[in-house]
């Protein structure tokens, strides 16, 4: 499945296929200040996707992925929070 993105009344959203982790998708969102509106994770730890979708929400996405980027999961070359950088990273360059 590709990744989706759609804009609906100043807001991006992207349906982003994560790599290299039990999450399947990110499915995230910015409102039209250009903030973390939305983002839920298909799949992996529930509790710690649910927590970090909890504390992302609000915030500027560079902020995020200055905090998350290249954070790893065990001797995996990635983590649900790296993936999130990605999709935002997706994000920011779709604007």
């Amino acid at each position: 499945m590709a990744q989706m993105e759609a804009e609906t009344s100043g807001a991006r959203q992207v349906l982003y296929k994560t790599h290299g982790t039990c999450s399947q998708f990110i499915d995230v969102s910015l409102d039209d200040e250009g903030r973390i509106a939305h983002c839920y994770f298909h799949g992996g730890c529930d509790g710690n996707t649910k927590g970090l979708s909890q504390l992302v929400r609000g915030m500027k996405p560079e902020d995020v992925i200055s905090k998350l980027d290249g954070i790893r999961c065990g001797t995996k070359s990635t983590s649900c929070p790296d993936q999130l950088c990605r999709a935002l990273e997706q994000l920011q360059h779709q604007g």
